[in-house]
């Protein structure tokens, strides 16, 4: 290559140091190109690394990562096509895509370097340099490299994050009911439809001897991953203390003191938990600040169920009534959350529970799997299948 003329650099003390300036590989074919190059960025505060040919260039990227490399286009084997060079561009990028490369040009070759730029190139350098243009150069590339650098991260933790999210539904959906009990004279049915990838809502239906199950439904405060884990937890309780002997009032009194200390202050839980006795065909139930179930008799009539105490995990010493019900054949028993009542239109009016018990009273007749449906369906037609909260729903029936 031709003799340029080298720029001195400004004396160490007169430098503006920066630790934290960056890693740069600087490549020419001159060995006195490059002294100058590594005073003046060292100066700088930059790390320098030096290569005088392109196989030296891919075997130093090799060893390590940079965040610019400054490089000239023409080395021996030509010294002024800069075929070379660009070449070598794209083995540079084939290394490290989001790495920042700035070229060093003489006027002659200026054509070179925009041919360069629409190769990837991020920006180049005229020679003879002026310090400061080619400082200030370094600096954007090295900036918008690691710019580039953490979105990529940010992209790949996402991508990580959506995948443990999808997991967690898995999770979530395993702690459901796979199968629901089969109880002699009544039909049962039960379905969970989170706002997001997963939910707060809870239910269960699980056996309690042979001719009882429990019935099961919670509704955690908030939304998302953070609700899924409470919803968890709640699942874990009761699985964990439910007995056939142990009454539903005792059950919430025991969960609301163990899983208390797991919640945050603002953070609750709403709980429904009855036994119901096939034999007997009764239902006996503790409400912890629930939703107050539905229960339509066969002749019209309704029936709250309401009777139990506060919200899990407010009030470490919490004290809960229990109700009892009977359950006859062509009662109809409908558990839900507030995700059913408050989905809302355009208007912004909720679907509330007016609606919910006329819908019930029309379609009493239909068994628990057609009224689950027939529920499901006028809530999603009213919001327009926009819902902004969980919604589950347990349906009995009485045969």
């Amino acid at each position: 290559m031709s003799s340029e003329k080298i720029p001195i650099p400004l004396p160490e003390a007169l430098a503006a140091r920066d630790e934290s300036a960056g890693r740069i590989l600087v490549a020419d074919d001159q060995s006195d190109v490059l002294e100058a190059l590594r005073m003046l960025l060292r100066q700088h505060g930059y790390q320098v690394t030096t290569a005088n040919s392109p196989a030296a260039i891919l075997r130093v990227l090799a060893t390590g990562a940079f965040d610019a490399v400054l490089m000239d286009l023409n080395y021996t084997r030509d010294t002024t096509s800069g075929a070379e060079g660009l070449t070598l561009l794209a083995q540079v990028h084939a290394v490290d895509e989001n790495l920042p490369v700035v070229v060093m040009t003489a006027w002659g070759t200026v054509e070179l370097a925009v041919e360069a730029m629409h190769k990837g190139v991020g920006d180049f350098v005229l020679k003879p340099w002026d310090n400061a243009k080619l400082l200030e150069i370094l600096r954007t590339q090295v900036e918008q490299g690691r710019a580039r650098r953490d979105a990529q991260k940010l992209e790949s933790q996402s991508d990580i994050l959506q995948s443990e999210i999808l997991e967690a539904r898995k999770i979530q959906e395993g702690l459901l009911p796979r199968e629901i009990p089969r109880l002699p004279g009544f039909e049962i049915s039960g379905m969970w439809q989170p706002a997001s990838i997963v939910g707060g809502d809870y239910y269960d239906i699980f056996e309690l001897g042979e001719s009882a199950v429990a019935l099961c439904i919670g509704d955690v405060v908030g939304k998302g991953m953070p609700a899924a884990l409470l919803m968890s937890n709640l699942q874990a309780a009761i699985r964990g203390v439910a007995t056939e002997t142990l009454q539903p009032r005792e059950l919430c009194a025991k969960v609301n003191r163990g899983i208390r200390g797991n919640l945050a202050p603002e953070k609750f839980i709403s709980l429904f938990y009855a036994v119901l006795d096939a034999r007997a065909r009764k239902l006996t139930y503790a409400n912890a600040g629930h939703n107050a179930p539905f229960l339509v008799r066969s002749d019209g009539t309704l029936l709250r169920l309401d009777q139990g105490g506060p919200v899990i995990g407010v009030f470490g010493d919490g004290a809960y009534n229990q109700g009892k019900a009977s359950l006859e054949s062509g009662d109809r028993l409908v558990l839900f959350t507030d995700g059913v009542t408050e989905a809302a239109n355009r208007d912004d009016e909720e679907f509330g529970e007016e609606r919910l018990i006329r819908l019930l009273m029309e379609n009493r007749g239909l068994g628990a799997p057609e009224l689950q449906k027939k529920i499901l369906g006028a809530v999603a037609e009213f919001c327009g299948g926009n819902f902004r909260d969980d919604v589950t729903l347990v349906v009995v029936s009485g045969d």
